[in-house]
């Protein structure tokens, strides 16, 4: 039985990086990997989502091509090689998480990885089943999409995004349940390709999580490009015809029902832990749910994620866990930090995750990111606070780009210049969220960001004008 310093059951944005790290501290690591390398993020998720999503952006550019003067006939698509330009993508980067592993000397075992004891995995193989004996053990099995009753899922007429990735037809109509970062996405990719797309959301605004300003915005945004957008409406039933589905729904706020007609639903309420009963609709999730924790005995907590405590080890001394199976934000740089924070101090070492640092991206146009608190909640916990908002239609580049739509929000707290919040909707807010992640990491007020030179004309430059603006000395508006 070979024997570990530590063992990782999991290859996801958590589990590699942890195994990284560790690896570089000087512990002889092995990872267990039931597919390939890279978790959901590589795989299924992040990576194949964001070349479909800039597909969509590209052929989006050719359809309004004639605003930029440039003129073309006969424009179509293949979204065939759409899905393949996707899968190259993953490809490449699994790939170079198995190169790494090599680089850095850790064990990748493939198979099936099941606790039998505190330093005890089992992996379940083709041929049969091995052990590993390791000092710790660190879970990083990730999460699965999770649906609502009534909404069973066929792979055809109702899907989850782990189907979506892999769906090489773009549906005629598709009702898409849910308003979140993945419901948002995949509700932009359809549409940019000619789908009749029709939003459902139970809460009263699209992004639960992000500020109130910035889902009207998308909101907006969303339905002068064709969506229908159903907010404050929850699911109640589906009906299966030859070809499509009704989908029965109901507004909150009068109980009056509405039908809507569909080639195809796509749910996208959230996703759960891996852990002992994990459901999903894919095969291999169903064979390696189980994963041991009842077996020695690991708590859940009330909605199903691994408990741990501050060093991340779980009810079971020498157990650890990260990422999603230990709770939200189910993102992966927020499981990449966990992993890195863990090891370290396995390692006897100082380590700390920064949850309110954490910045949340939503990749469709315009793009959605946001960081720290929205203003709602700035305002319940009263705080004297103010807000710079500065629209990108009066920024340089935007305009010179043809990308105006959308703004950039910065909150600040009056008294000592805290950044309390920031939220950015329009083109490159993904990128644009960095600069203040960071300022906030070194307690950077709007009068440090205001008073750095910003390369003009930039995107860039409407962040420095937000924090101008949250001290009273907007510029340009």
């Amino acid at each position: 039985m070979e024997k570990f310093d530590l063992t990782v059951i999991g290859t996801g944005p958590g589990g590699y990086i942890a195994a990284i790290r560790a690896a570089q501290l000087g512990m002889n690591v092995a990872v267990i990997e039931r597919d390939r390398p890279g978790g959901v993020c590589l795989n299924w998720g992040c990576i194949p989502s964001k070349s479909i999503l800039k597909c969509a952006e590209v052929y989006q550019y050719f359809k309004h091509s004639q605003e930029y003067g440039i003129e073309h006939t006969g424009l179509k698509y293949d979204f065939s090689k759409v899905i393949d330009k996707s899968r190259g993508a993953s490809d490449t980067l699994t790939k170079g998480v198995e190169f790494l592993f090599k680089k850095n000397k850790i064990t990748l075992i493939r198979g099936t990885g099941k606790l039998i004891a505190a330093n005890k995995v089992g992996i379940t193989q083709e041929k049969g089943q091995i052990e590993v004996e390791s000092s710790k053990i660190l879970i990083a099995t990730g999460s699965v999409p999770v649906t609502l009753p009534g909404l069973e899922i066929d792979g055809k007429l109702i899907m989850t995004s782990d189907e979506a990735i892999f769906h090489r037809e773009v549906p005629s109509s598709v009702v898409v349940i849910g308003g979140g970062y993945i419901g948002a996405e995949f509700a932009y990719v359809y549409n940019s390709f000619g789908s009749k797309v029709t939003i459902v959301e139970m809460l009263d605004h699209l992004i639960p999580g992000a500020d109130e300003d910035v889902s009207r915005e998308l909101e907006k945004s969303f339905k002068k490009d064709g969506m229908d957008v159903l907010t404050a409406t929850r699911f109640k039933e589906v009906k299966k015809k030859k070809k499509g589905v009704d989908v029965i729904l109901e507004k909150l706020s009068d109980k009056s029902e509405i039908t809507v007609s569909a080639a195809m639903v796509l749910v996208a309420v959230g996703r759960r832990p891996i852990a002992n009963d994990a459901p999903t609709s894919l095969s291999y999730y169903k064979k390696s749910a189980d994963i041991g924790l009842s077996d020695l005995r690991i708590e859940l907590n009330e909605r199903g994620f691994v408990k741990t405590d501050e060093s991340y080890m779980t009810t079971c001394s020498g157990v650890y866990a990260i990422g999603d199976v230990a709770g939200p934000p189910l993102l992966a740089h927020k499981a990449s930090e966990e992993g890195v924070a863990a090891v370290e101090m396995m390692a006897g070492l100082k380590s700390k995750v920064h949850y309110d640092n954490i910045p949340g991206c939503v990749y469709c146009q315009p793009e959605v990111s946001m960081l720290g608190m929205t203003e709602k909640q700035v305002k319940d916990l009263g705080y004297n606070y103010s807000v710079g908002k500065f629209p990108f239609k009066a920024a340089g580049k935007a305009v010179g780009t043809g990308e105006t739509d959308g703004f950039v929000k910065i909150i600040a707290d009056k008294t000592n210049g805290e950044i309390l919040g920031a939220h950015i909707i329009g083109h490159g807010a993904t990128e644009l969220i960095a600069e203040i992640a960071v300022g906030r990491t070194l307690e950077t007020t709007p009068l440090e960001i205001a008073i750095t030179s910003h390369a003009h004309p930039t995107l860039s430059e409407a962040v420095m004008e937000a924090a101008l603006g949250a001290l009273g000395r907007a510029r340009n508006i």
